[in-house]
């Protein structure tokens, strides 16, 4: 289904696609039907939408808490590298910041700004400002799956993953009603986020970028 509006932080159609295909390790033009992510783990632990409670160095997280007939589930949680287990546990908060922006119906929130900065933050404003002006939000689960990290030194990272938005639904805030909408290929989403560890010892997501319908997500 399409939950989600598209969330990009660059206006480079032609730059966004080869970053992706760079990020996934494909050598080919076109991505394949049933490519899998590089590296990626598909299996393991998962988290379902985790709260911001832990402080890293000389940071205090916000607490993000969903309402109830929400989830995020994020698959692939450790690695067995502290840092790269790092990197994801701060890309699951980004993203779970700014469905804690749309559940709390402000752009204002305190993880939202975080979790996030520059492009990618303006990006997270523009997306959650897009659902408080059609007055939705959303119920259901949103799984994220095949996540794979790729350092650069010790305060820069990348991670690319995939969404699965089929048990995802909009919900209109005054109505209450619910857009049962059918799966099909836009249910599923490719990301690429950067990340950058700031003086505090928070991983924020600096830059993100976005393609749904990817082939490289559909089962």
């Amino acid at each position: 289904m399409n939950r989600r509006p598209r969330l990009l932080a660059t206006a480079v159609v032609g730059a966004t696609a080869a970053l992706l295909l760079t990020a996934c390790g494909g050598g080919d033009d076109e991505p394949k039907g049933n490519d899998k992510i590089a590296g990626a783990d598909t299996g393991g632990e998962t988290s379902a939408s985790p709260s911001a409670t832990a402080s890293p160095e000389g940071a205090a997280r916000p607490e993000i808490v969903f309402p109830s007939g929400v989830e995020n589930v994020f698959e692939g949680q450790k690695t067995g590298n502290a840092t790269k287990d790092a990197v994801l546990a701060a890309n699951a908060l980004s993203v779970n910041s700014m469905d804690d922006a749309i559940f709390q119906g402000s752009v204002d929130t305190k993880a939202l700004g975080f979790y996030n900065t520059g492009k990618a933050l303006e990006a997270a404003i523009t997306y959650v400002q897009g659902y408080l002006d059609k007055n939705d939000t959303w119920v259901g689960t949103t799984r994220y799956f095949n996540r794979q990290v790729t350092l650069s030194g010790s305060t820069a990272a990348s991670v690319v993953y995939c969404s699965d938005e089929s048990k995802s639904f909009l919900k209109n805030r005054k109505t209450k009603k619910v857009k049962n909408t059918p799966t099909t290929a836009d249910s599923y989403v490719l990301y690429n986020a950067k990340l950058v560890k700031n003086g505090q010892g928070v991983w924020q997501t600096t830059n993100i970028i976005s393609d749904r319908g990817a082939k490289t997500c559909q089962p």
